[in-house]
C-alpha cells in the first residue's frame, strides 16, 4: 500500500472513517508485522543504528540522524548515512553528491544529510550498507528503515513527535501507523520523543511498560538570527508545517501569510512566480525550511530564484540529557562488536 501522504481525519480521535476502514488496516496491519518480524537476511561488518519512526511522514528522524552523525565524527569515526531517497528516482545504490543530485534524483531528505557525512540512497538496504563500507564508512545510520527486515540493525531509536504522536492510533489505510504499534515496540530498542505536546503519552507509557528507554529532545533553531519583528511570507511542504510557522512566531517573526504544501512537494515554476510576486508587492521576505530550499534547487529558472532569494529557518535537535546520543551510541557500537566477534 504505498500511501504516503497523511489525511487529516488520521490525526483527529478516530472517527466513522477510520471504523470503516479498520477491518482493511487489520488485514494491511497484519502483512505487514510479518513482513517487519522476518529475520534479518544481511548483515554488514559495522555497527548500524536505524533512525525510524512509526507513522507515514515526518517524525524528525533526519536532524536526530545528523546529531548522532556528528557525534561519531567528534569520536574520530567515519558515519555514513542510508536512506531510502523518498521523492528520488535512484534504483540501485548511488551515492549523493550535492553538486549533480537535485531532489527528484535523490529525494529531499538525503541533500541534507549529505552536508554531513557520506550518503548512499539504495532500496536496497543491503547493498546501500555494503556501498558505504566500501565507501570508508565505519558506522551505518539508517535514516528510516526500520519496519524494513533485511537488513540486520544493531540499535533501533524510534522518533515519536510529541504534539502528532502516532494520530488515532490506526494502521493505514484507518491510521498513520505502518505496523500495530505494539508488533513495532517489539522491534525498537528505545523511543525519542520530540517536542512538546499531549501525543505522544500513548508511546511514553507503551514503552516504559516494555522496560525500553524513552528519550526527550526539541528542534531549535540552529542560528537564532534577527527574526524580531520581521515580516514574513513563510512556506513548507513537510509533515506538520504548523510546527515551522510556530517556531518562526516563538522567534518574535511575524507572519503575514503562510502557504502549506504537502509532504515532500515538487514546486511547481507557477507556485513560485506566485511566491515571489507576494513578496515583491508587500515588500516583505520570504522564509522556508531546509527540506524546501534543497527541493527548489535546480528544479527551474523561477524555483531556482526562489531558493535564491527566500531566508532558510534551520534547526538542530537539542536533548534534555545531553548524555542521551552517547549513551546510545556506546550500546550500538558494544551490540556490533558482539555480532561481529560471534560471526568469526
Amino acid at each position: 500500500m504505498a500511501l504516503e501522504e497523511a489525511p487529516p481525519f488520521w490525526w483527529r480521535k478516530a472517527g466513522l472513517r477510520a471504523l470503516l476502514l479498520s477491518p482493511l488496516a487489520a488485514v494491511w496491519g497484519a502483512a505487514a508485522a510479518r513482513r517487519m518480524e522476518q529475520r534479518p537476511s544481511m548483515e554488514v561488518r559495522a555497527p548500524v543504528l536505524c533512525i525510524g519512526n512509526f507513522i507515514v511522514g515526518g517524525a524528525g528522524k533526519t536532524p536526530t540522524a545528523i546529531e548522532f552523525a556528528r557525534a561519531a565524527i567528534a569520536r574520530g569515526m567515519t558515519p555514513g548515512f542510508l536512506s531510502r531517497g523518498y521523492g528520488g528516482h535512484v534504483t540501485s545504490p548511488t551515492r549523493v553528491d550535492l553538486h549533480h543530485h537535485r531532489a527528484t534524483d535523490v529525494g529531499d531528505e538525503p541533500l541534507l544529510l549529505a552536508r554531513e557525512a557520506i550518503t548512499v540512497v539504495s532500496p536496497d538496504r543491503p547493498a546501500g550498507a555494503e556501498m558505504l563500507l566500501a565507501l570508508g564508512c565505519d558506522i551505518v545510520i539508517m535514516d528510516d528503515g526500520f519496519q524494513n527486515p533485511r537488513l540486520r540493525k544493531d540499535f533501533s531509536l524510534v522518533v515519536t513527535d510529541a504534539r502528532r504522536g502516532i494520530g488515532n492510533g490506526y494502521t493505514m489505510p484507518a491510521g498513520p501507523l505502518r505496523v500495530p504499534l505494539l508488533r513495532q515496540l517489539a522491534k525498537a530498542d528505545a523511543v525519542l520523543v520530540i517536542g512538546e505536546g499531549p501525543g505522544a503519552q500513548m508511546v511514553i507509557r507503551k514503552t516504559a511498560r516494555g522496560g525500553k528507554p524513552v528519550y526527550l529532545a526539541r528542534t531549535v533553531p540552529a542560528r537564532t538570527g534577527d527574526w524580531k519583528g520581521k515580516w514574513l511570507i513563510a512556506f513548507a511542504g513537510i509533515a506538520d508545517p504548523t510546527k515551522f510557522f510556530d517556531t518562526l512566531l516563538s522567534l518574535g517573526a511575524e507572519l503575514f501569510d503562510r502557504k502549506s504544501y504537502p509532504d515532500h512537494h515538487a514546486y511547481t515554476g507557477e507556485e513560485a512566480e506566485e511566491l515571489l510576486a507576494k513578496a515583491a508587492i508587500n515588500k516583505m521576505d520570504l522564509v522556508t525550511t531546509s527540506k524546501d530550499h534543497v527541493r527548489l534547487k535546480g528544479m527551474g529558472k523561477m524555483q531556482q530564484e526562489l531558493a535564491e532569494k527566500a531566508l532558510v529557518l534551520e534547526i538542530r535537535l537539542e536533548f534534555d540529557d545531553p548524555r542521551t546520543v552517547q549513551l546510545v551510541l556506546d550500546e550500538t557500537l558494544k551490540r556490533a562488536e558482539a555480532r561481529i566477534s560471534a560471526a568469526r
